[in-house]
């Protein structure tokens, strides 16, 4: 009779642990985030270590999981998944947002920024959280932004050292009618195309060349067909990361402040993590054969002057404006 009740009794706290560990287990909340790059590219792992921290920070209450290389969906369709609630996160491209509230445009502006510190000052300045909450009728909230470094030139029969060079030049340009402008400012010619179709392109003589960062250039290997990395730096248009405001509203209020501080607290490092990528990803190129050229950039600038007054519209852009060049 003893022995039945010990066995009973140690049955009983089995049972026990299996149901409690089966709660913990249970209590752990998917964060399913798109990323359209690899899972080699800076704001992956810089993505990763965030979600490694949300998960400790957080008692394993949630556990972000990251499907790279567009595996749902490209960014646009990736935003309208966070949107309706189909998944928790999704790293976009300023420019989709721009098309919710053209306030963000401003901050895609050519020649707004003077460099990788200044973007990073500003990103980390806590002045853009307003904006960022302010998508939130729009079923999304954006959390923090991340570099996606600077778009220079690379062309295929030679370097481009002024805007007399870029005559007549069809260049690759993301599909945005303000890329097109850019291009039109440089004094080149903006063919809008998906990144898939811009090797082929310039190899078969369609395009004179691309514009993208030496990380972009360097993993799609378009030095192979664009030898000539010109550095004009023309642009630095940030990515954003942005969660569902349906999933953080289900989040407790002390876990809402946590993901949200992550996030910011993720930002300068993958700064770090993009410009110490810089300097092996054009050592690749340059051991295919590729050139870099530095760029005297105050020609451009001044070009592209006028474009940016045109891209002001509101009295909010302007001052947002203003207080990014003031950071600089």
């Amino acid at each position: 009779m003893i022995i039945k009740t010990l066995k009973f009794a140690a049955v009983a706290v089995a049972v026990s642990a299996s149901l409690s560990f089966s709660a913990i287990a249970s209590a752990t909340t998917e964060i399913k985030a798109a990323f359209n790059q690899s899972d080699k590219h800076p704001q992956f792992i810089a993505l990763q270590e965030f979600g490694e921290k949300l998960n400790t920070e957080t008692d394993g209450r949630y556990k972000l999981t990251i499907y790279p290389n567009a595996l749902l969906g490209d960014q646009r369709a990736a935003l309208e998944l966070v949107q309706n609630g189909a998944i928790q996160m999704a790293m976009v491209a300023n420019p989709l947002v721009e098309n919710y509230d053209k306030t963000f445009r401003v901050l895609g502006m050519p020649y707004i920024y003077t460099g990788s510190k200044h973007q990073e000052k500003v990103f980390t300045s806590g002045e853009l959280d307003t904006l960022f909450s302010s998508t939130q009728k729009f079923g999304f909230e954006v959390l923090t932004a991340y570099t996606a470094g600077a778009r220079s030139m690379y062309t295929k029969k030679a370097p481009v050292t002024n805007i007399a060079d870029m005559k007549g030049m069809k260049i690759r340009v993301m599909q945005s009618n303000t890329m097109i402008k850019i291009l039109d400012c440089m004094g080149g010619t903006g063919v809008p195309m998906s990144q898939g179709e811009v090797y082929t392109a310039i190899q078969q003589g369609v395009l004179d060349g691309a514009e993208n960062n030496e990380i972009t250039y360097a993993d799609l290997k378009q030095y192979e067909v664009a030898p000539y990395f010109s550095a004009t730096r023309h642009l630095m248009v940030p990515d954003l990361l942005i969660v569902s405001s349906d999933f953080i509203s289900t989040m407790s209020e002390e876990d809402q402040v946590t993901l949200r501080r992550l996030a910011k607290e993720s930002t300068p490092a993958q700064f770090k993590m993009w410009n110490d990528r810089i300097d092996s990803a054009k050592a690749t190129a340059k051991s295919k054969g590729a050139t870099f050229t530095e760029v005297d950039i105050k020609p451009f600038q001044q070009s592209c002057q006028k474009l940016q007054e045109e891209l002001i519209e509101t009295e909010e852009q302007k001052a947002l404006f203003k207080k990014i060049v003031s950071m600089g």
